[in-house]
């Protein structure tokens, strides 16, 4: 890094500072910027790691039937609803796509909190959202038929956005008249700790009583607030809790937790892993643990943690891309980001606890879609997904071929009458241009694959065996 002169990176602060980036940002980036220019790549190297072998296990936790209806009465709910899902070919918030019985997520996530409010006795348990600005006015439109669902907090605060820097040496802003919303990129969840002073989110949660938020992405419908974790963290005065779940072969590539030789718990992602520890990183048996970005805080922990700037030393995670993602003769630049559960390691005391895969339900593909959408997955009045019980803990895979279903409007087109019925099934992969009637059935494991330049149809009630 050379070449990095002082002239660009103050260029690149003050392009930020002139979007009207509240300074909490300002700082963070800032701070990640000279540690880039000073060659701090972020990486964290097998050497220096050991592998976290025994935690708390949730399953086992109890709910303190004293103490609970306190605690939820000063917890907060936090959704992570930045996303547009692009890569699922969505032009609106990722949160809106209907994702079971004729429900979008941000639909199941409202249903969740009103079941706990009504359980536990009309607690407070404000569901707060962390938008962008194009996720914004659609998502708390979505929401406005659900009836005070923030409590006494707003409804939601803003993810910041970082300028893309020019991969030549100098990291200067990249330019990009073409588009010059292109010029930026989200800085990852870690944002949501500038984002929470800049916006003046946390001051107000504290200010209206509140201790505890539990945070977790909007398209993780496994991630409801638990009881019983809740009065785990309150007992043990951890400042910060991660829900990590066991590692399989389907989670190689996401982000796993380890240890320091000092006893610090820290995440490390794939991007932050050498070229040399990639088999390493992703080591199952190893580094058995993977973070479901499901994290709990202690509000007043953090808020001492960040102190009067807003800011948290998290490890950095540097991505390399063009400036134009669909461009690949556009010019070379790095996007700086970070994690939220990256906080792990800079908040003394921070704990992890093991939780069952339940918990953790994403909607990355369409491939999850299909799976979520099917018998598979029963939804009940308190908006808990949950297992058929015919599929004996045990969740069937889909593998829809990109070409065809990658992008929403295709796979709708392709299982216009209905999804298949799963309950039966292990696998179903999907090859070519194959589309379904209403009424499929699918038992163990089954390829359909259609001839290459023909399309196949399912016809209706078709059983599929293998």
């Amino acid at each position: 890094m050379a070449a990095v002169s002082d002239e660009a990176t103050a260029a690149a602060i003050a392009k930020l500072e002139a979007d009207g980036a509240a300074p909490a940002t300002v700082a963070s980036f800032a701070g990640q910027l000279a540690r880039l220019a000073a060659g701090d790549l972020g990486m964290l190297a097998e050497a220096d790691l050991q592998p976290v072998t025994e935690l708390p296990d949730a399953e086992r936790l109890e709910v303190d039937g004293e103490a609970i209806a306190a605690l939820l009465n000063q917890t907060v709910v936090i959704k992570l609803n930045g996303g547009l899902g692009t890569s699922m070919g969505l032009a609106g918030p990722k949160s809106l796509l209907e994702v079971k019985d004729g429900l979008n997520f941000l639909d199941i996530t409202a249903r969740q909190i009103e079941a706990l409010r009504l359980k536990y006795g009309g607690a407070r348990i404000p569901l707060v959202l962390l938008n962008s600005f194009r996720t914004r006015g659609p998502s708390l439109a979505a929401l406005g038929s659900f009836e005070a669902l923030s409590a006494d907090l707003p409804p939601d605060f803003l993810q910041g956005r970082v300028p893309k820097l020019l991969d030549d040496g100098t990291l200067a802003p990249a330019s990009w008249p073409a588009d010059p919303e292109l010029e930026w990129s989200p800085p990852g969840h870690g944002d949501i700790y500038p984002a929470l002073v800049g916006s003046g989110m946390l001051s107000a949660m504290l200010a209206a009583g509140y201790r505890y938020a539990f945070v977790a992405n909007a398209d993780n419908l496994g991630a409801v607030l638990d009881p019983a974790i809740l009065c785990w963290l309150a007992a043990e005065q951890a400042p910060f809790a991660m829900e990590v779940a066991d590692r399989t072969a389907a989670d190689r590539k996401g982000g796993h937790l380890a240890r320091r030789a000092d006893g610090t718990l820290v995440l490390r992602e794939v991007a932050q892993t050498p070229d040399e520890d990639q088999e390493a990183f992703a080591d199952t048996q190893r580094h058995r643990f993977f973070n479901t970005n499901s994290i709990w805080l202690d509000l007043q922990a953090l808020s001492a943690a960040l102190g009067d700037d807003g800011v948290i030393d998290l490890p950095m995670i540097v991505n390399r891309k063009t400036v134009d993602p669909s461009d690949p003769d556009s010019p070379q630049v790095v996007q700086l980001e970070s994690a939220i559960g990256a906080a792990i390691a800079a908040i003394p005391g921070a704990r992890a606890i093991r939780v069952p895969r339940s918990r953790f339900l994403p909607v990355k593909t369409t491939d999850d879609l299909l799976v979520l959408r099917s018998d598979a997955y029963q939804l009940d009045g308190a908006g808990q997904l949950a297992l058929a019980a015919a599929c004996a803990g045990r969740a069937p895979l889909a593998e829809l071929d990109g070409d065809y279903f990658r992008l929403i409007d295709d796979f709708e087109a392709r299982f216009a009458i209905g999804v298949p019925s799963l309950l039966a099934a292990e696998r179903l992969t999907v090859k070519g241009d194959v589309s379904f009637g209403g009424d499929v059935t699918v038992s163990g494991v089954v390829t359909v694959e259609a001839a290459a330049g023909e399309s196949l149809r399912i016809e209706d009630g078709a059983a599929l065996s293998g």
